[in-house]
């Protein structure tokens, strides 16, 4: 993996224009409405890998038996996805980004209770359209 190093001066104009990179502007779409790419940066990402614990293991499982909505998963899987998309969110601000375009989720179980999460997208320097 890339290390990313900003010089100081650039490191102060780079943090200013990322600085937006907010939830309206992170889409799955291949295009931010109201705005024109004027650069790709690349492929950024978040990932993590969780695993579930014994007692999450064991209330899941009751969980199971009467049906419904597991909630102890739906909280884990909602704290793991808030996580990669906060990590990806970090690497485009690093890369001088002010929206990412064709953002997407993937898991993956590496092992029974062993699951990765990645977040990821492109990111992309935006001005108003």
């Amino acid at each position: 993996m890339e290390t990313i190093n900003l010089g100081q001066s650039t490191a102060h104009h780079e943090a200013n224009r990322a600085a937006s990179i907010n939830n309206a502007m992170v889409t799955t779409a291949l295009e931010l409405p109201g705005h024109r790419v004027v650069r790709s940066l690349g492929v950024v990402r978040g990932l993590t890998v969780r695993s579930r614990s014994i007692v999450g293991t064991f209330i899941g499982g009751l969980h199971s038996l009467f049906g419904g909505n597991i909630t102890v998963y739906t909280t884990l899987c909602e704290q793991t996805r808030a996580e990669t998309y906060q990590l990806m969110i970090r690497q485009a601000r690093m890369l001088g980004a002010n929206a990412i375009i064709g953002m997407r989720y993937d898991a993956t179980e590496i092992m029974p209770g062993l699951a990765e999460v990645l977040c990821y997208g492109t990111a992309v320097v935006v001005e108003s359209a």
